[in-house]
């Protein structure tokens, strides 16, 4: 379950734009109006068309986009192991010990451009170009347009790749999509794979900061999906990691879903099969709870809508389970439903499809009929077979349903009295307390769910009555998701948000019958804020999922800051608008100027603060290594204009370089071998490591190990990918007029003239040494005049604020909660609303330190 800001209308409530404001179109229409986009500029100019957005989800995409490759290696068996390493610059590193790309001229790209290309140029900067159309190069894949790591250069700031392969390895790297030069031929090596690092290019991205959690569980879902791969992830950013290596794949991939649960039955039921190509791999356990959680993959990408794979597992379950009730005469008066019988299921379904039809670019909707087939014939085969062999489990899973039936039919009783009482589900009634709205026009009333009467109080003086109504909710809701249906509706709260909203519950939702096109949840940021809000998301996850699923349920976001400028006063959302305002207002009437007579003003004093803006955690990142920038550049190379990443250390000498194949040289001149090399040739494969155990075992008893000296010609290589973030920044630097000698600062005698100064007006001018004093110097002048005040939430808040920030349509920020991934939904309820206390101690103790401004 996630949340998106929704958006609001500025001027029209309808949200429509009023045709005077449409600019009218060129009454002439000629080939000059026409234009045509090379790939490159394209990815560029519409990346949402390729990754889905610009936000985090688009940045997260570029690593999956990668790590696909890597796993599509190891799907066809070729790779083992595969490393993610997000650095301290936000560079990522993806490693595999696949085949690794090709690297030999590609006669038909040769052929068509008319000069000498490899196959990973083409790979890497050619769209529709791939191992994937042709049948042989790999069996099943993830990706289909081979578009994926093409689009992935096309929106990085810098890329590099590094293939080994054919006895050596053979490196290129690219700004911006575009190759600094052709592909080079480096060290030695009995290695193979592919090793790729890029950095997400911030002229394209909202924001270069990944997630670690986001990126942990994908690679933890890859792991599940593909048994006996190992996957290894790195932070360099907090030294968090992750190992990933599951023999039993998704077999434990349920165990792992179901760790906050009781189970039914202790082991989990597998299921495996192929046939016409199409392979199957489900597994499942029922638990104590009383939702489905069915999570289904096709190639290893998670189908969020399910398919033809999902319909045909379903399908088998309820036909065979409904057989086993029948001929065992479990049934008297009450038959389950599918539904009742999948209550309490968790299940992942892997297939690998040759030729996978997916809805959509988004893939996640399969749609191959023939899948439906063979999953449903499997699965049904398998499972009655289960079920013969044990009929405990099969007798405690049929009634399972037949509790589930039951149950639903508690709840329907139940609604049937709030009927009789004139509840909204039937439209006769309303709560008491609900301080309703004059509007009747159903798609502009909103109603806000607020926690207690005070807070209650604020937003009835706040609201604007006309199409906002209040119902305060006193005390904390029942946890839906450990209560049944009949149990919930017994609630005093929920009863009044079920008559207020009129949609109905459950089964019987009915959204042409809701009073409200929103409804928000309002409540503090402070604990018990959370806890109600989260309690209240769990409701409508349970008893209103319709509501949730077609995006009528909303979360108030009040501001963090006030900003206050003499009369006028202004709120900002977050820390980096907060930042960008600053910025904004420190660049108005800005000039920088160089004592050599450079100046810098308007477009291209904002552009100057950009780039640095860029390079900051590279500095800083740089700087943490103990490197310091200014004595680095000193080894800055006015041919190729750029600081040396490449590193190589052999006892206390230190060696810089700027390519692989200067260093390649210098291990040679000088008789050296790289540590990585060294582990590789001591190192024994597996089936010799394991001989070698096993005769040590047999043979004689164990003995200490004994300490090795290393090779006294073992040299160790080092690479600064914030280096190359600097290099990049130092190539926008120059179009402006700057270089790296002016980031540092330079000792000078007898001149009492500044070397920079930030001038504003006509009084102020600050003297600067270097240009990276320029970002804070902006920003400090920015915050100069303004008073501004952080909120914890909206319990310091007035009416009159209130209405200002969170109320009034022209100012404030929803978020839409989006029901983009029910299994990852119900896997997060289950463990902060489920009865086992050890999963949810684990989570907090995870997250503990992530927790910031806590409200105690």
């Amino acid at each position: 379950m996630s949340d998106a800001p929704a958006a609001q209308p500025a001027d029209d409530s309808s949200g429509n734009v009023p045709l005077s404001a449409i600019p009218a179109a060129s009454a002439e229409y000629t080939d000059k109006d026409l234009q045509r986009l090379s790939d490159l500029e394209h990815v560029r100019a519409r990346p949402s068309m390729y990754i889905g957005d610009t936000s985090t989800r688009g940045l997260h995409h570029l690593v999956y986009e990668v790590v696909d490759n890597s796993i599509d290696e190891a799907m066809a068996k070729f790779a083992n192991t595969v490393t993610v390493t997000v650095h301290t610059d936000g560079s990522v590193t993806c490693e595999d010990d696949g085949r690794g790309i090709p690297v030999t001229q590609h006669d038909q790209l040769t052929e068509e451009l008319g000069r000498e290309v490899t196959t990973l140029e083409g790979v890497m900067t050619m769209l529709k170009f791939g191992g994937k159309f042709k049948k042989g190069a790999y069996q099943t894949s993830g990706g289909l347009h081979g578009v994926g790591v093409t689009v992935v250069n096309f929106l990085s700031q810098w890329a590099s790749v590094e293939v080994s392969r054919d006895g050596f390895t053979w490196t290129q790297e690219y700004e911006r999509g575009v190759p600094t030069g052709p592909v080079q031929k480096g060290r030695a090596t009995k290695k193979s794979g592919t090793k790729t690092t890029f950095k997400a290019d911030g002229q394209i991205f909202d924001t270069l900061k990944y997630n670690y959690d986001t990126l942990y569980k994908r690679l933890q879902e890859l792991a599940f999906l593909n048994s006996g791969v190992h996957i290894k992830f790195l932070d360099e950013r907090n030294g968090e990691s992750g190992d990933f290596k599951y023999d039993r794949g998704i077999v434990e991939f349920v165990e792992h879903l179901n760790r906050a649960s009781d189970v039914l039955h202790s082991d989990v039921i597998a299921i495996q099969g192929e046939k016409d190509g199409v392979q199957y791999d489900i597994a499942l356990q029922y638990s104590t709870e009383y939702t489905e959680n069915v999570q289904s993959y096709v190639n290893n990408i998670h189908t969020t809508e399910g398919g033809t794979h999902v319909s045909g597992f379903r399908s088998a379950l309820t036909r065979t389970l409904n057989n086993y009730g029948k001929k065992e005469g479990l049934f008297k008066n009450t038959t389950p439903s599918g539904d009742d019988f999948r209550e309490g299921i968790t299940a992942v379904l892997s297939v690998r499809v040759p030729e996978p039809k997916f809805e959509g670019q988004t893939k996640t909707k399969l749609g191959n009929s023939e899948v439906d087939g063979i999953v449903s014939g499997g699965v049904g085969e398998h499972l009655a077979k289960y079920m013969e062999e044990n009929p405990k489990v099969a007798v405690s899973l049929v009634r399972k349903g037949l509790l589930a039936a039951e149950a639903r039919e508690a709840a329907r009783k139940a609604k049937d009295l709030l009927r009789q009482r004139k509840s909204a589900l039937s439209g006769g009634g309303l709560p008491g307390k609900l301080r309703d709205c004059i509007s009747k026009n159903r798609d502009e009333c909103e109603l806000y769910l607020v926690e207690g009467d005070s807070a209650g109080g604020s937003a009835e003086g706040g609201r604007m009555r006309d199409f906002q109504a209040i119902l305060p909710l006193r005390g904390k809701i029942i946890n839906a998701y450990k209560s049944r249906e009949a149990k919930v509706l017994e609630n005093t709260e929920v009863q009044s948000m079920i008559q207020a909203i009129g949609t109905g519950i459950g089964m019987d939702q009915d959204l042409t019958k809701r009073r409200y096109d929103k409804i928000v949840i309002m409540t503090d940021a402070d604990v018990d804020g959370s806890h109600i809000r989260t309690l209240l998301l769990c409701f409508f996850y349970r008893q209103m999922y319709e509501l949730v699923a077609r995006g009528h349920v909303y979360v108030a976001q009040p501001p963090l800051y006030r900003v206050q400028q003499g009369k006028n006063r202004y709120y900002i959302m977050s820390d980096a608008e907060m930042k960008a305002q600053l910025l904004d207002r420190g660049l108005k009437d800005t000039v920088f100027e160089a004592e050599d007579g450079r100046r810098v003003e308007g477009e291209k004093m904002r552009a100057l603060c950009t780039t640095l803006a860029t390079m900051e955690e590279a500095f800083n990142a740089l700087e943490q290594r103990g490197i310091s920038l200014r004595i680095h550049a000193e080894r800055f190379d006015p041919v190729a204009e750029k600081l040396p990443p490449l590193l190589v250390t052999h006892g206390n000498i230190e060696q810089w370089f700027l390519k692989q194949e200067d260093v390649e040289t210098f291990l040679n001149d000088n008789g050296l071998i790289l540590e990585i090399e060294e582990e590789e040739e001591e190192s024994p494969s597996g089936d010799e490591a394991s001989a070698e155990g096993a005769t040590a075992a047999t043979d004689a008893p164990a003995k200490p190990a004994e300490p090795v000296e290393p090779p006294a010609n073992l040299a160790h290589l080092t690479e600064l990918h914030e280096v190359r973030t600097i290099n990049s920044g130092l190539k926008d630097m120059q179009t402006l007029g700057f270089s790296i000698d002016d980031l540092t600062p330079i000792e000078r005698t007898g001149s009492t003239t500044a070397r920079f100064e930030l001038v504003r007006g006509e009084d102020i001018r600050r003297p600067l040494e270097d240009l990276r004093e320029l970002l804070p110097e902006v920003r400090a002048a920015g915050e100069k005049g303004l008073q501004v005040t952080r909120f914890k939430g909206l319990g310091e808040m007035n009416a009159e604020e209130l209405r200002e920030t969170t109320l009034d349509p022209a100012n404030r920020t929803l978020l839409r909660v989006n029901l983009t991934d029910a299994g990852a939904a119900d896997e997060m309820f289950r463990l902060l609303m489920g009865d086992k206390v050890e999963p949810r101690r684990e989570f907090i103790e995870t997250h503990a330190l992530d927790v910031r401004n806590l409200d105690v």
